[in-house]
């Protein structure tokens, strides 16, 4: 016996225009995205003749890791790489913590003026103080040369606090909050057991927003870190390897054995960017799930 085909006698598939122009766009998109980052890792695997040329494009030319020995021979970069990643579990965890304990009574209808605050919250990001007051004020609270330098300024950000406050407004239905008023449950056991589980998607994007903004940072640490080479987070001290590479190029003259800074930035910025490169794929899962599944059984 043969088997029935449910399909129309002479009907095909017809073909989706739309899905493939989406699908080309995020291939573009995405190459867009990588190629460039491919590029500087081809070029800090390059010897220096064939960069100084530009013929290295995707792939090494001449396999060398000359630039990344001299990275790992400065015995402090191991120190500065540990001073940035406890400098970065810090400020992750302090800006989470103010973040959600400012966003969670602004989405709540029973505080009042929250309109007014929210709107507080909303004007620091159109002016600030600038660099100068900062400076001041850092230098007036006795924190230049120390770790909390680079962690209390710069530990709350006005847009992580209105993104929170949105998704804890809309995450949290009514009738789920009240149900856990009339068993007794307060503000802070809504807040652990009901807001945080349903809020994991934000939550996991804000801690990485929180976390690579303090790990790509360098500016504040070339301010208030002078005297005290041994805080110098990674970034900064990457940073005065480029310098003094550029310097001593400067100076092939009397100099042989140098390599390109183009070498050497390249190699920097592989190095830098690759424990967040890490660090991505155990977040992404968040990105995509919803964050009222399961939240309301009727």
């Amino acid at each position: 016996m043969k088997a029935v085909s449910n399909a129309p006698v002479g009907s095909k598939k017809r073909f989706d225009i739309w899905g493939f122009v989406i699908h080309a766009a995020l291939v573009v998109v995405s190459l867009i995205c990588f190629l460039p980052y491919l590029h500087i890792v081809a070029k800090s695997f390059s010897e220096d003749a064939y960069v100084i040329a530009n013929k290295v494009y995707l792939l090494p030319q001449g396999f060398n890791i000359e630039a990344y020995t001299k990275i790992f021979a400065d015995a402090s970069i191991l120190r500065s790489l540990y001073v940035s990643v406890i400098v970065t579990v810090l400020f992750t965890i302090l800006g989470m913590v103010v973040t959600i304990c400012a966003a969670y009574p602004l989405s709540r209808r029973q505080l009042k003026g929250r309109s007014t605050l929210t709107f507080i919250f909303l004007f620091t990001m159109y002016f600030s103080g600038g660099i100068i007051p900062e400076y001041m004020l850092i230098n007036n609270l006795n924190m230049l040369d120390t770790i909390w330098s680079l962690i209390l300024p710069l530990s709350f950000s006005a847009f992580n606090l209105l993104i929170m406050k949105t998704t804890f407004t809309h995450s949290v239905p009514i009738s789920l909050e009240e149900s856990a008023r009339i068993d007794g449950a307060g503000h802070f056991r809504i807040l652990w057991s009901i807001v945080l589980p349903l809020s994991k998607p934000i939550l996991a994007t804000l801690s990485l927003f929180y976390a690579v903004g303090r790990w790509n940072a360098y500016q504040d640490a070339l301010f208030y870190i002078k005297h005290n080479v041994d805080l110098r987070p990674l970034q900064l001290k990457l940073y005065y390897l480029i310098v003094q590479a550029s310097e001593s190029f400067q100076l092939e003259a009397t100099q042989v054995t140098l390599s390109n800074p183009e070498v050497m930035k390249a190699a920097v910025v592989v190095f830098a960017t690759l424990p967040i490169i890490c660090i991505y794929p155990f977040v992404q899962k968040y990105f995509v799930q919803g964050t009222m599944l399961g939240a309301v059984k009727e």
